[in-house]
């Protein structure tokens, strides 16, 4: 299979076997994770391979609802790393201010992002699946005692990865002329916005379990052949109904910011990354008063 086919046909997996992922293989991702392209060449990167019971029993108890975490044969916790490289600037008798600024923050994120990324795409031609789980970045307190991480240092996605039970069907996606724009960004008017996201899913209000079915497909998949028995379709899919008809929630945008992701309690949960981000020595959103 080619690079290209590699990445279009990629789907996060989350039911995998129960099969080792052999040491040559292992090497080769962490090849892969080693040379990402990274901004002035600091790697601000540390990776934690779990591939242990203990270890990922913690990582099932803190993801309890995402029983794929723990069944994972080698989950990657990809870390900012700014207490090697600040320790390197005292030891060369000079300074590094990183983990007070946003700037460095954001490139050192990105340049995470890229090597965890290299680790999808060459896992993807060994026949493995994978699925990021961007929610540790709820549990980085406990994350961080448990693996014993230190200060200045950040894990900031979990990456899960095996050989797979099943790749699930694609999930809609927006157009990709809406999200490609040519020398300069194109503003589209409300008409086209509300036309771009009906296209995927459709009217939320004709066909509501239809709907559901198709926004959530990668999860209903899983559900049929995870051991944990995750998720039962038609209790699920009936709850969700429930709630949106008390909640009076007519499209995808509501259910998505009233129901599935409310922003009233997204202020607490940003307050505890914040106050984590500074546990951990990070104070880019400003010294606390």
């Amino acid at each position: 299979m080619s690079v290209y086919d590699l990445m279009v046909k990629r789907r996060s997996v989350r039911v995998f076997k129960e099969q080792k992922i052999p040491e040559h293989i292992l090497e080769k991702l962490m090849d892969a994770a080693h040379n990402f392209p990274s901004g002035g060449n600091f790697q601000p990167l540390s990776i934690i391979i779990v591939q242990e019971g203990e270890g990922r029993e913690e990582l099932g108890r803190s993801f309890g609802s995402q029983p794929w975490v723990k069944n994972a044969p080698l989950s990657l916790i990809f870390c900012v790393d700014f207490y090697r490289i600040k320790k390197w600037a005292t030891l060369s008798d000079t300074n590094f201010q990183g983990e007070n600024g946003l700037p460095f923050f954001l490139i050192a994120y990105a340049d995470l992002m890229c090597a965890a990324e290299n680790v999808v795409i060459l896992s993807e031609s060994f026949g493995l699946g994978s699925v990021y789980i961007g929610g540790i970045q709820r549990f980085i307190d406990r994350i961080r005692e448990y693996f014993l991480i230190p200060k200045l240092v950040l894990p900031m996605m979990l990456l899960c990865i095996g050989y797979p039970e099943i790749v699930p069907k694609s999930p809609p996606k927006l157009n990709r002329n809406v999200i490609i724009h040519k020398e300069k960004y194109k503003m589209l008017n409300d008409d086209e916005i509300q036309k771009a996201y009906e296209a995927i899913y459709g009217e939320f209000h004709e066909d509501p379990e239809k709907y559901f079915l198709e926004a959530y497909i990668e999860d209903i998949e899983s559900s049929y052949f995870t051991r944990d028995h995750w998720l039962q379709l038609a209790p699920e899919i009936d709850r969700w109904l429930q709630l949106a008809k008390k909640l009076g929630i007519k499209n995808h945008a509501q259910f998505l910011f009233k129901l599935r992701y409310p922003m009233e309690e997204l202020d607490s949960t940003y307050k505890k990354q914040i106050q984590a981000f500074r546990n951990a020595g990070f104070n880019i959103f400003g010294k606390e008063k």
